[in-house]
């Protein structure tokens, strides 16, 4: 079977993975989670948070070729890191998340989409070096059909997210355009819309691209059907 490693979004850590982890190793395959610098359990100074610090963080928690699953913001580091060393992906799976075009920041591509309804959910820290959700946004932005508890859950775990990564222009080339890729999109998203999560994946073959009817939190929300969707794109049953 499969190696799967799941890489968080804004915000986020490893955490988020708490019930697909279990469910993907039901299914038989290997799946880890980490937590990229600045998140979680791997502290560093917000100055020192960079696009490539993430991309670097996700090959180094790769031995084999990995399957490898970007949360929303993930869209860019998982990207660059296929950029760097694709021999070390065996497929990029992105999961309600951006999916970068050469040259764009993450900021750009947010900056396009028809809506921006993130703009009322996160406040700037005030050294203006980061972001953070705002308590009272959290359930209606992320977590909207998420089982009860969740929002206390991730309450305690969420961090401030830096922004220069975000700012970043990203640059791909033959490296990145090697590795296949999968779009998993979330019909309920109130954090990056559905119809630009469609626009991003235009022109992506039908069989690469499947949605499912949730918030943007899939990970809490239904965990065994995003379990059972990643298995059967690593199965090519898709």
């Amino acid at each position: 079977m499969s190696e799967f490693l799941l890489i968080h979004g804004s915000c986020h850590g490893a955490w988020c993975w708490r019930d697909v982890i279990p469910a993907l190793e039901r299914l038989g395959h290997t799946a880890r989670a980490i937590d990229l610098p600045g998140h979680g359990q791997n502290p560093c100074p917000i100055g020192d948070i960079t696009l490539d610090a993430y991309a670097d963080a996700i090959l180094e928690a790769i031995d084999t070729p990995a399957i490898v699953v970007g949360h929303s913001m993930a869209g860019f580091p998982i990207s660059a890191a296929a950029e760097k060393a694709p021999e070390q992906i065996a497929r990029l799976i992105y999961l309600c998340a951006y999916a970068p075009r050469n040259g764009m920041s993450l900021v750009e591509m947010r900056q396009e989409a028809p809506r921006q309804p993130l703009l009322a959910a996160v406040d700037k820290t005030a050294d203006g070096l980061g972001f953070a959700f705002r308590d009272d946004k959290l359930a209606e932005a992320l977590y909207h059909d998420c089982p009860d508890g969740t929002v206390d859950y991730a309450r305690d775990r969420l961090c401030v997210q830096a922004i220069k990564p975000q700012a970043t222009p990203i640059r791909l080339g033959p490296n990145y355009a090697s590795v296949p890729k999968s779009y998993i999109r979330c019909a309920d998203d109130q954090a990056i819309p559905p119809e630009y999560q469609s626009s991003m994946t235009k022109g992506w073959p039908a069989e690469d691209v499947t949605e499912m009817p949730t918030s943007h939190s899939p990970f809490f929300s239904d965990p065994n059907d995003l379990a059972q969707r990643l298995d059967r794109i690593a199965r090519g049953l898709t």
